[in-house]
């Protein structure tokens, strides 16, 4: 059977390998390594500001999943920024923007993982906390913390019970977007998993980073909603 194929979007940054330096497409190698554990088939999704390229990339592909990185603009959700937040990362914003929107109305499944859990709330028109501290381990270092899921949510019936994860962020949802639900909470309160209730697909986004971690059971959600879709499609099943 074909794997279910899987697009991830990535950073845009300087780099440096052999004799080369200039402007690369990244991303860590830990997210297709947890896309490939988990059954499916890990593509990148570097920027692309052709009208219709988020369209046209989604409907190529059977799931998506929007990766962690820069802050999110705070002019995305009304606000001015704190001294705290990071520079903008513009052209991802509207390009990661454009993906999530594209998925929710393509119902391709969607797993937003830190920054991609933030752009997930804010498309949605929900905003963030600016900073909040003890949620790494150092710069450069991840943390870990446990999170309890709701009982009910699509999270709950992919994990199950409190878990231990690997974290690295300084901002967090605060208002939650239009449809959204939290479904799991650190002990300090903040939010870390939210869901798109009332829709056919899976949409979920988490504050921490599954990637780094060896607990593969998020991303095998995401696969196999996703090799769901991709049946139902070749079933003849109407696709938006």
């Amino acid at each position: 059977m074909t794997r279910p194929v899987i697009g991830i979007s990535t950073y845009q940054e300087p780099a440096r390998w052999g004799v080369w330096e200039m402007p690369a497409t990244l991303l860590p190698a830990s997210y297709p390594r947890l896309v490939r554990a988990s059954g499916g088939l890990a593509v990148m999704l570097p920027p692309d500001d052709t009208a219709d390229a988020a369209r046209e990339a989604v409907a190529a592909l059977d799931g998506v999943v929007i990766a962690g990185g820069a802050d999110v603009e705070p002019a995305r959700y009304g606000e001015t920024p704190d001294p705290r937040t990071g520079p903008p990362a513009r052209a991802r914003d509207a390009w990661e923007l454009a993906l999530i929107e594209a998925a929710i109305d393509r119902q391709v499944p969607l797993l937003g993982i830190c920054r991609g859990m933030q752009l997930l709330n804010v498309a949605l028109g929900g905003t963030l906390h600016q900073h909040l501290d003890g949620h790494t381990g150092g710069t450069g270092v991840f943390g870990e913390h446990a999170v309890t899921p709701v009982p009910g949510t699509v999270y709950a019936a992919a994990v199950g019970e409190p878990a231990v994860v690997p974290t690295y962020h300084h901002q967090a949802v605060d208002r939650l977007g239009s449809g959204l639900t939290a479904s799991a909470y650190a002990s300090d309160g903040t939010v870390e998993a939210i869901e798109l209730t009332d829709h056919e697909s899976l949409v979920l986004g988490v504050q921490w980073h599954p990637e780094v971690g060896e607990d593969i059971r998020l991303m095998t959600a995401l696969v196999d909603a996703a090799a769901r879709r991709r049946s139902a499609t070749r079933a003849g099943a109407p696709v938006p």
